[in-house]
């Protein structure tokens, strides 16, 4: 707990094993108060090590509905404990958990509803080895995106966020993909909901055991990124309405 508010750290986890153990272990468990790890139909061993942990709340799908569905898991079940401040960490360890508590004050304080850890900020990205490929996209969609949206973030692609309740209650994140575009989806929610996001610089380590898409996969999530900064910016003109700008 931080500030009297009540730190979920969630989770989605698929075919994790290998680094699991090691993100745990660099979890600040004195201001997290829960952590909760949802696997999505795992292939590997993910779920059995996780009972061995010290996880709080572990969820298991009988089949793989994807990143973005896991997601809807997660915060559906955070929300459930009573959580006062979400934080997403992907348990491949390529972000460090030692940031939690630096984004966990800027959402206590009340500075922010949203943090994001970019790897785009300093030089975390290429240091980190991104691949030249994967970087030069992220800056390319990063580009069209902030065009699109009137906005400024150094990028829209990491997967290491906290959120505000208030913020996961005020966006209709349950309607959006189940696959990687969810994540774009949802902060083009928290921008259309007039929530401010700030950033912070996050180092970042890519090597094998880190989950990452193929080719195929990427150009799919590009493709889903456009498309979804486009209604974006025709919701946002009052061009046109979609499903996932609605509050139900």
């Amino acid at each position: 707990m931080i500030q009297n508010k009540r730190v979920v750290v969630v989770m989605p986890a698929y075919n994790a094993e290998k680094t699991l153990e090691l993100t745990i272990s660099e979890i600040p468990m004195h201001i997290v108060d829960n952590i909760v790890l949802v696997d999505d139909a795992s292939t590997d061993n993910t779920f059995q090590l996780a009972r061995s942990m010290s996880i709080t709340t572990l969820i298991r799908h009988d089949n793989n509905i994807g990143y973005g569905g896991n997601q809807k898991t997660c915060y559906d079940t955070a929300l459930g404990l009573g959580a006062d401040i979400v934080i997403m960490l992907h348990p491949d360890y390529q972000y460090t958990p030692k940031l939690i508590p630096a984004m966990a004050e800027l959402i206590a304080s009340g500075l922010y509803h949203v943090v994001i850890g970019s790897r785009i900020l300093g030089k975390g990205a290429l240091k980190g080895k991104m691949p030249l490929y994967k970087y030069i996209s992220n800056r390319m969609l990063t580009l069209i995106q902030n065009f699109l949206m009137n906005e400024k973030l150094s990028e829209y692609h990491s997967g290491y966020r906290a959120f505000s309740r208030t913020v996961l209650e005020s966006i209709n994140y349950r309607a959006n993909s189940d696959d990687f575009v969810f994540d774009n989806q949802m902060l083009s929610q928290i921008f259309y909901a007039g929530y401010e996001i700030a950033e912070i610089t996050c180092p970042t380590k890519y090597f094998p055991e880190s989950s990452s898409i193929n080719f195929r996969k990427s150009l799919i999530y590009g493709l889903g990124v456009i498309q979804t900064s486009f209604c974006y910016f025709l919701q946002k003109n009052k061009l046109a309405r979609f499903k996932i700008y609605r509050k139900d």
